[in-house]
């Protein structure tokens, strides 16, 4: 196998692709009209680069580390293609937890709702994350990792998914009805996601689901309300900032429970 660097550099050029692929798409079939134009862009840019950077000083570091302490107890028979797909759908219904963890402990809602900020959605809010959320993330998927015996291959495939997935369900491309209808009951469509960034607290609070839809039937957090055009984007009476602002916003006192 390649070292993890190569497989890294690997895994953000094919995103990288995806991205541009989508940024096109919802540019030449926009599902709503654009609001926020490049700033918002820049600013979810910069997020992201800063992330490229916590990457590589931490979060990769930190995955190599917890697959190199697996507690090893996986048998013979669990390999190959068929536990590749068990590791995905496993880590997918992690991440379907931590996610909504974010949203139930008000400290790691400070951190996340940074993404919800946003009050838009494309190709770029799919990279618009808190660097000290993804720090976070990292650490405790270690755990996961280590508990569970989760191979570094797993682990980066998993990591291309859910970028993939993310892009593809933060995306403003119009989607045939038929099409998104069809897709929306195996894998989180737009049509879902938007209604997770609705700036409605009960929508925000729904719809955790990051690349299977499923989880969210099973759990009853599934939202009953429909994507509509007009439908409001963000946090519920507050309204995005800049890009400073958004760095040390976590970290600032504020009344309530935050």
């Amino acid at each position: 196998m390649s070292d993890p660097q190569t497989l890294t550099i690997a895994k953000g050029l094919a995103v990288a692709a995806w991205i541009g692929l989508i940024l096109t798409a919802e540019r030449a079939a926009p599902a709503v009209v654009r609001r926020g134009g490049w700033p918002r862009i820049l600013r979810n840019a910069g997020l992201f680069a800063v992330n490229i950077g916590l990457s590589r000083l931490a979060v990769i570091p930190i995955t190599v580390l917890a697959t190199s302490m697996t507690l090893d107890w996986r048998p013979a028979w669990w390999d190959g293609g068929w536990a590749l797909l068990a590791d995905l759908v496993i880590l997918d219904l992690w991440i379907y937890f931590w996610h909504r963890a974010n949203h139930a402990v008000p400290f790691l809602w400070r951190f996340h709702e940074i993404h919800h900020l946003d009050e838009f959605l494309d190709a770029s809010s799919a990279v618009r994350f808190h660097a000290g959320e993804v720090l976070m993330s990292a650490a405790v998927r270690a755990v996961v990792i280590v508990l569970l015996d989760i191979p570094l291959a797993s682990v980066l495939a998993f990591e291309t998914l859910v970028l993939v997935a993310s892009v593809f369900q933060h995306s403003n491309t119009r989607l045939p009805g038929w099409l998104e209808k069809a897709l929306s009951t195996v894998i989180v469509t737009p049509s879902i996601h938007w209604v997770h960034h609705h700036a409605v607290r009960q929508d925000t609070d729904s719809n955790y689901g990051t690349a299977l839809s499923v989880w969210d039937r099973i759990f009853a957090t599934l939202s009953p309300t429909p994507r509509t055009p007009e439908m409001a984007i963000g946090v519920e009476r507050l309204h995005d900032t800049g890009f400073l602002a958004l760095l040390v916003r976590p970290f600032k006192s504020r009344s309530g429970s935050g």
